[in-house]
């Protein structure tokens, strides 16, 4: 990879912005895709590629204006904020991280939030409004608000339902989801952008215990992400 190719991967990285070097086989000669940008040395066919493998998370060949074209997506990890250290938190934690999310706590609450109960990690003792700002939600980012608490819940949707997060989640009833959504209005979010929140979160499996209910809600962030067809 030359040297100014890298420098731009390296920045993409920092900002977690997927970005895609593309490679002419015959001669070495590279340029860059990102979701909004395209090297204007790519022929049309590569660069077009080179978007879809980004969307797919995949890298591999393709023959563009005569000739043949590696395409190497580099695309940030999927990221898990998990919205409350509360018991459900601790497997749907561990559930993440082993279906390779980058996962995240926040409860400003230090009682609850501690490396003992989530080890490994990370976790933030911070208002949610404050350490979601500050985590900048993006397409590939997931939000999942387990509080039951307004002041905490609320504070986390509402810059949620601002960001291109790819879903957004919160546990309660269908009767705790109805009262939510009647403060996001009264908040200003419209019905279109409050229809975003998976509520009550998780797939319908009749799930009870913390694991189950964890389960449940993995399955339906996978889903999403996916693009799968199972509702909930």
């Amino acid at each position: 990879m030359k040297d100014a190719t890298l420098a731009q991967v390296l920045e993409a990285r920092a900002g977690r912005t997927p970005l895609a070097v593309v490679t002419r086989v015959s001669d070495g000669t590279q340029g860059v895709v990102t979701p909004d940008t395209a090297d204007a040395l790519l022929p049309p066919e590569a660069v077009a590629d080179a978007t879809r493998r980004l969307a797919a998370d995949e890298s591999g060949t393709v023959v563009a204006g005569g000739e043949t074209w590696f395409v190497h997506a580099h695309t940030p990890p999927y990221r898990m904020v998990v919205v409350g250290a509360v018991h459900i938190a601790q497997p749907l934690v561990k559930m993440g991280v082993l279906a390779g999310f980058d996962t995240i706590v926040i409860d400003p609450r230090s009682a609850f939030a501690t490396a003992e109960r989530f080890p490994g990690v990370r976790v933030v003792d911070l208002w949610p409004d404050e350490a979601m700002s500050a985590l900048g939600p993006d397409s590939r980012t997931a939000v999942i608000t387990l509080t039951h608490d307004p002041k905490l819940d609320d504070a986390a949707l509402s810059v949620a339902l601002r960001s291109p997060a790819f879903f957004i989640g919160s546990l309660g009833s269908t009767r705790t989801h109805a009262a939510r959504c009647k403060r996001l209005r009264r908040e200003g979010f419209s019905d279109s952008e409050i229809a975003r929140i998976h509520g009550p979160v998780g797939l319908a499996i009749g799930a009870r215990a913390p694991a189950e209910i964890a389960a449940a809600i993995l399955a339906q962030v996978v889903s999403v992400r996916r693009g799968g067809s199972v509702t909930g």
